[in-house]
């Protein structure tokens, strides 16, 4: 049996278990605590993408823009702009060189000279 059956057994001493529950607890929250940082960053990072994406799209275009290519955002009185021209040709307001990529997304290559994002989005990280 796996219990004393007679006054004469060892006595049954309950195991202290706090040590194991408190580091099974600290341990659960650091690896919770890392993933819900790493979920956070994957987060922002494709809310800037579709920001990044839907002010292109959004741009002024002239031209049909080939995958792979790589092009430049302006901020211009009338609106963005999506041109071939690069900053150093142009002195408009570079916003960003962009890569159109083969799934129709656009890759923010490079951030103009004083661009924030949070400027032009208006968001806090």
């Amino acid at each position: 049996m796996p219990y004393p059956v007679s006054t004469l057994s060892p006595p049954i001493v309950p195991n202290d278990l706090s040590s194991f529950k408190s580091r099974g607890i600290s341990e659960v929250q650091r690896d919770l605590q890392q993933k819900l940082r790493e979920l956070r960053e994957q987060y922002l990072r494709a809310i800037d993408h579709f920001n990044w994406n839907k002010l292109v799209y959004e741009a002024s275009i002239q031209f049909e823009p080939v995958v792979g290519q790589t092009y430049h955002l302006y901020a211009m009185s009338r609106g963005n702009v999506l041109s071939m021209i690069s900053p150093e040709e142009w002195p408009m307001k570079h916003l960003a060189t962009v890569r159109l990529n083969v799934d129709r997304q656009w890759q923010v290559e490079s951030l103009g000279g004083d661009v924030d994002p949070k400027d032009i989005f208006g968001q806090e990280t």
